[in-house]
């Protein structure tokens, strides 16, 4: 080989060597900025994983006369009476609330205290206003018999997406699990709801359906209970059991109370929902279970003695977050804020949170009001959020 060939060999062997190092430090330009578009990838894949959904519940719905006759007026359109807390209500996934008094609608003839019987056009400005899980099981279910129950089965069967437990119209309809299994934003959710009793009145014979009863120290409903949870716990994510329970009129929860809560928890139970007392009792947790033991009223008329400085009226509207990350749940985020049910001499009532400004027209003492019942929402040194009055 030539002097002259072997220099132009060395050459060509030099450049290809130096195109060989810049292939390389443009791949390692090129890889190391796509690095960080990887790494958000992960990223973005991890947050998928985490899905929430939050919640919004309050109490009852109790219809007696002065609040259907005034409606009357207006063919029975309650949605004005909730026009303040719509906007409310809309800021969350899934709201909750306890339909007091029976939906059997004007058809059998409408009724109020002792035995209730409401027109079903309260159903539809509690949909109206954002709420999509109702509890129908409650002291006042079977006030008119048999056929009332039927036909607010037939009218919530009606509503499409409108999650409602408690009473049934049969016992295929109380059993079928998939009725019970609800999923929003990815978390599967379901709840039980049972009453202490029904003031009296017997079940009709092999129709149980009709409303889920758990009788105080009887160990068959109790068992019922337990095979209800161990039927869907498994299959959920969140499993919630409200609780139709306790003494009327008062701000304590009973020793019972507490037993069945603790009973509740033990058993897997993640929110317990309470009704009933038509007042504001304590919120606590039990273990990791969130434990309402009285939401209070959030739309009635009450005019019993017990209902002086306006315990009957004020309500209690409990919100959270629920959120799953690999498959752990977490409910956080726990608000509570009062609200409270106007009326003029038993005319034009109105819904209001204490959060709205609106307060100050209807509720003069407003902040006092605020400052006794926001006091009893805590218990056992558990500070659980409670949304400042408005200033």
């Amino acid at each position: 080989m030539t002097k002259k060939k072997k220099k132009l060999s060395i050459k060509k062997l030099s450049i290809l060597i130096i195109c060989l190092l810049l292939i390389c430090i443009l791949s390692f330009i090129f890889f190391k900025n796509k690095q960080p578009n990887k790494q958000n990838n992960i990223k973005e894949i991890k947050e998928e994983k985490e899905q929430s959904i939050t919640l919004a519940m309050v109490g009852d719905a109790l219809i007696n006369d002065y609040l259907y006759n005034d409606a009357k007026n207006n063919n029975y359109d309650f949605k004005p009476y909730l026009r303040l807390i719509k906007d409310k209500i809309s800021e969350y996934d899934l709201a909750y609330y306890n339909q007091e008094t029976i939906l059997g609608g004007i058809s059998i003839g409408l009724s109020s205290y002792p035995a209730f019987n409401s027109p079903q056009e309260v159903g539809d400005a509690m949909i109206d206003t954002g709420f999509d899980i109702v509890s129908l099981a409650t002291n006042h279910t079977l006030d008119r018999g048999e056929k009332a129950v039927l036909l607010s089965r037939e009218y919530w069967n009606s509503k499409n997406d409108i999650y409602s437990v408690g009473s049934y119209s049969s016992y295929e309809e109380k059993e079928n699990i998939e009725n019970k299994i609800y999923e929003k934003n990815g978390i599967k959710y379901a709840i039980l709801n049972y009453t202490y009793g029904t003031n009296g009145i017997e079940i009709p014979n092999n129709k149980e359906y009709l409303v889920n009863l758990w009788e105080n120290n009887n160990e068959n409903y109790k068992q019922t209970v337990i095979n209800d949870i161990k039927t869907i716990r498994d299959k959920v994510d969140v499993l919630m059991v409200a609780m139709h329970w306790g003494i009327e009129y008062t701000h304590t929860p009973t020793n019972l109370q507490k037993e069945t809560a603790k009973f509740l928890s033990d058993n897997g139970v993640d929110i317990i929902i309470g009704t009933h007392p038509h007042v504001i009792e304590p919120i606590e947790f039990i273990n990791n279970t969130l434990v309402i033991y009285s939401l209070g009223n959030f739309i009635s008329a009450q005019t019993s003695n017990s209902c002086i400085n306006y315990k009957c009226s004020i309500g209690l509207l409990t919100s959270l977050k629920i959120t799953k990350k690999e498959n752990n749940i977490i409910i956080d985020n726990i608000e509570n804020e009062l609200i409270y049910t106007y009326h003029n001499n038993y005319k034009d009532f109105l819904v209001i949170p204490f959060s709205n400004n609106e307060i100050k027209t209807y509720l003069s003492n407003y902040k006092e009001v605020y400052n006794t019942y926001a006091s009893i929402i805590n218990s056992n040194d558990i500070r659980i959020n409670i949304v400042p009055v408005t200033e």
